[in-house]
C-alpha cells in the first residue's frame, strides 16, 4: 500500500500547514475575495482534498509569472520525457514581468522589488542559456 502525503507552501515556499479559518479583516491589508473564511481541513481522502486558494498579494503574481516562464523555458518536467522549450513564449512572459518592473517603480516595498528585480534578471540569463544550448543541439543534429 502506498502511503500519500502533502506539503501546503506559501509564496516564501515556507510549509505553513492547513491555513486558519477567520478573516483578514483588521490585519491592516486590504480584503480581498480569497481571504474569505476557509473550509479547508484536513484530508480524510487525498483524493478529496482540495488545495486552499493562497491569498492575493504582489508576490504571488511574480512567483505565478516566474513559474510560467520556467515552464515555457522547459526548466519544469511534468511528467515523463523531456520538455520542449517555446521562446516566444518564454520571452513575452519576461516581457510582462519587464513591463510590470517599470510600471510599478516607487510603488513597491523593498522585498517586493527585489523579488520582482532578480526574477526578471534571472529569466533573462536562463533564456539566453536555453537558446544557447537549443542552438548547439540544432548545429549538433545537423552535422549527424
Amino acid at each position: 500500500m502506498m502511503t500519500k502525503f502533502f506539503v501546503i507552501v506559501n509564496e516564501n515556499f515556507r510549509q505553513v500547514g492547513f491555513p486558519r479559518t477567520g478573516s483578514a479583516a483588521g490585519s491592516g491589508k486590504i480584503k480581498v475575495m480569497s481571504d474569505a473564511e476557509s473550509t479547508a481541513k484536513p484530508p480524510e481522502d487525498f483524493e478529496d482534498f482540495k488545495i486552499p486558494i493562497p491569498p492575493a498579494s504582489f508576490s504571488f503574481i511574480v512567483l505565478s509569472l516566474r513559474a510560467q516562464t520556467e515552464m515555457h523555458l522547459g526548466l519544469m518536467r511534468m511528467g515523463e520525457g523531456e520538455p520542449e522549450p517555446d521562446l516566444d513564449l518564454a520571452r513575452h512572459a519576461i516581457d510582462l514581468m519587464a513591463v510590470l518592473l517599470e510600471k510599478t517603480k516607487g510603488n513597491l516595498s523593498l522585498e517586493e522589488q527585489r523579488l520582482l528585480e532578480n526574477s526578471v534578471t534571472e529569466l533573462r540569463f536562463r533564456f539566453v542559456q536555453v537558446s544557447d544550448d537549443l542552438a548547439k543541439k540544432a548545429v549538433a543534429d545537423q552535422k549527424t
